[in-house]
């Protein structure tokens, strides 16, 4: 049956076709006894397989299009529809997830030197503070395969190798992003290519071989098996970069193209185009910033963009079989009913919408809202969950399941996300945080070709920071670029978001939550100052930085007009000093933690610092 989640993620009615399903092989009942995460199948710890797709949308329907994802997992587990990549490019959100920490603290915030890639990871020390050595730590053994992080190449592959692996085989660049012609590297033998070969393949075997090596071992220790299929990544062909300091992606030698499907999905999907949601295309402009500049797309744009979408859902073709594949062999070992299965994207897509080339890095949903879907013990069956979550959170939760005791931990950004029936209940009746952050830096770049003289494949001021907060009664996005442009969309009455209420033509609301608008917005703008620098628990619990005294919980709370005054006059307003590609402080306006707070509540800032 055909569902479609874009409907979802803009609250209408749940479709019949996520309503159940059923799977004889899947048990799912420990974590149900034991409410605290830490389950076990006659006494053992369950074992984890990860599975972590590259740019892989929610809002344009892909998971519409894999129907063994939605037996396997779907069906048998449930859908957060509401978890977020806290930035929207591939190797900081992947660092992020593996480190359970904010861009904004692992510094690692582009996909190459000297801002971010492989180079940066191990230069900020975490190589050796990451899950794979936690979970080694907790008695787990550890696979992977498929792509790590950016700029993990032929040159640097053991410069060093990456810690924490009892078995690995990693794409390496410059091949990582061509799907005929891959490298990898396994444990500490040098790169391998297989030209010719079609990379999903390559990868579903490799990924197999590992969960057979796992399992040797898996009665008597429990494992993590992440897979990283490249799909639906544009495919790409790209030159090293060691240093590269120009925002010019042509520069930077990669040639982007539609992702290429394995041969026996090639003539999928003949009819299928691009969601035509009110945001795609629009006849107005949209958004801020560059955004707003943007020129409507041809029709010779749109016939090459509906086939750069239908060559997508054609590559996640080999995802679909390999998760069949992966339960069906858990299922031959005997392990299903013990292991949890998520799966997850780095960071959304999108094609089209406020007249975007292809490409991902803005603060649209169609980029920060990506598919989490957990299967395993106690996780209930055909469950679509409303609890906002991050990729931040999942580090957390991976360690919470391997049994580790996470109070007290300082170096967490996130809280476990909720597994089971009593879990979410609890989450969805207000005991959960109901906000996300949002951060980018640099550039953002298009994926697609280039159909006017004057178009651009890159915009190099992009660099924001931003929240999503979702409550009972509000779902509202904001944002404040480097250029201090502000953006605010309110998405329970403009789920597309079209209307950016802080555009200097714009004309807001003047009232929003029953108190006037620019009170509202003084609201936000305190809270984004504290998340855009937060640490720790202040990143889970930010109301409690604003609010020590612990009587604000949440945004309706704050709204009292007895804080006007605290928030309208006493704050600092978050704001820019000037662009920058990366990560530099000086750069970013106030901090939360040195001189964003003048007083909380009356009490001055050096009394309680």
């Amino acid at each position: 049956m055909h569902f479609s989640l874009a409907a979802l993620a803009v609250g209408l009615q749940l479709p019949a076709a996520l309503a159940g399903g059923d799977d004889q092989k899947q048990v799912g009942t420990s974590l149900g006894q034991r409410e605290s995460g830490n389950s076990a199948v006659d006494g053992k710890k369950p074992n984890i397989v990860f599975v972590l797709t590259d740019d892989q949308d929610l809002h344009m329907q892909s998971l519409d299009y894999l129907p063994l994802i939605k037996k396997h997992l779907i069906d048998n587990g449930t859908l957060y529809k509401r978890h977020y990549c806290t930035t929207a490019i591939c190797c900081p959100s992947r660092v992020s997830l593996w480190t359970g920490k904010l861009a904004h603290n692992t510094n690692v915030t582009d996909v190459n030197p000297p801002y971010g890639g492989y180079p940066k990871f191990v230069s900020q020390g975490l190589n050796e503070a990451y899950l794979p050595m936690w979970l080694q730590q907790a008695g787990y053994d550890t696979y992977y395969t498929g792509k790590l992080f950016n700029a993990h190449n032929v040159d640097n592959y053991n410069a060093p190798f990456p810690a924490g692996w009892n078995g690995s085989d990693f794409l390496v660049d410059p091949y990582t992003y061509m799907y005929l012609n891959a490298s990898f590297q396994r444990n500490q033998d040098p790169p391998v290519s297989y030209e010719g070969q079609y990379l999903g393949d390559v990868l579903a075997q490799k990924a197999l071989g590992f969960l057979d090596d796992a399992t040797a071992n898996a009665h008597s220790r429990p494992f993590f098996l992440g897979i990283a299929p490249v799909a639906p990544h544009s495919n790409v062909n790209a030159t090293p970069i060691s240093n590269a300091t120009t925002p010019d992606p042509d520069e930077l030698g990669a040639a982007f193209g539609p992702p290429i499907p394995a041969a026996r999905h090639a003539d999928l999907f003949q009819n299928v185009s691009v969601p035509r949601t009110p945001n795609f295309n629009p006849s107005f402009a949209t958004g801020a910033s560059w955004v707003r500049n943007l020129q409507p797309h041809t029709q010779e744009n749109l016939a090459f963009n509906d086939h750069f979408y239908r060559q997508r859902l054609r590559a996640l073709q080999s995802v679909d079989e390999l998760v069949a594949d992966v339960v069906e062999r858990l299922a031959q070992h005997g392990l299903l009913e013990n292991t949890y299965i998520f799966y997850t994207s780095d960071n959304g897509f999108h094609i089209g919408q406020h007249r975007l080339q292809p490409g991902k890095e803005c603060g649209f949903e169609e980029d920060i809202n990506v598919p989490l879907i957990v299967r395993g013990p106690g996780v209930p069956k055909g469950k679509v969950a409303e609890v906002v979550t991050s990729h931040v959170d999942l580090a957390p939760t991976l360690l919470r399941i391997a049994g580790v005791d996470l109070e007290g931990r300082d170096d967490l950004d996130g809280e476990a996300v909720p597994l089971t029936e009593g879990e979410l209940n609890k989450a969805e009746n207000g005991t959960r945080h109901e906000h996300v952050t949002v951060e980018f830096w640099g550039m953002a770049i298009s994926e697609g070709k280039v159909f006017r003289e004057d178009e651009k494949r890159w915009a190099a001021n992009n660099t924001y920071k931003a929240l999503r907060i979702i409550g009972g009664q509000y779902n509202f996005y904001y944002a404040v670029w480097c250029s201090n442009e502000h953006e605010f969309y309110d998405l329970t009455t403009d789920p597309y978001q079209l209307s950016n209420l802080l555009d200097a033509s714009a004309t807001p609301p003047t009232t929003l939550l029953g108190v006037p608008f620019e009170k509202f917005t003084a609201r936000l703008d305190a809270l984004l100052l504290v998340l855009k620098s937060c640490k720790g628990q202040t990143c889970v619990q930010p109301w409690q930085a604003l609010h020590p005294a612990g009587n604000v919980q949440n945004l309706q709370d704050a709204l009292s007009s007895r804080f006007d005054a605290f928030y309208e006059d006493q704050q600092k307003k978050v704001s820019f000093d000037r662009c920058e590609l990366g990560y530099l402080v000086d750069a970013e306006g106030p901090q939360f933690e040195k001189d964003g707070l003048v007083y909380r509540e009356g009490v001055k800032w050096s009394e309680w610092v």
